[in-house]
């Protein structure tokens, strides 16, 4: 049974049994490689996570997952 469309555009449906609503084909909402590429040099270059984001329209938070996905682990040298 069809429930009307969500936000994307996206065909929403109901079971008839137990009324839980859900999509058949979602939409994915990821970015493309080459803008992830782009906002994680503009953070190393010195622009703020936020700063970042407010550049390429998206949230500081994916911002700030990409840095923690690429950092590298950093030795610590004892003293």
């Amino acid at each position: 049974m069809n429930a009307g469309y969500n936000r994307s555009g996206t065909q929403r449906c109901v079971c008839r049994d137990c009324k839980y609503k859900y999509t058949l084909n979602g939409k994915t909402r990821e970015l493309p490689e080459e803008l992830k590429q782009q906002a994680i040099k503009a953070y190393y270059s010195g622009v703020s996570a936020r700063g970042v984001g407010k550049l390429f329209g998206m949230g500081k938070e994916n911002v700030t997952r990409w840095i923690k996905k690429t950092e590298q682990p950093v030795d610590k040298q004892e003293n």
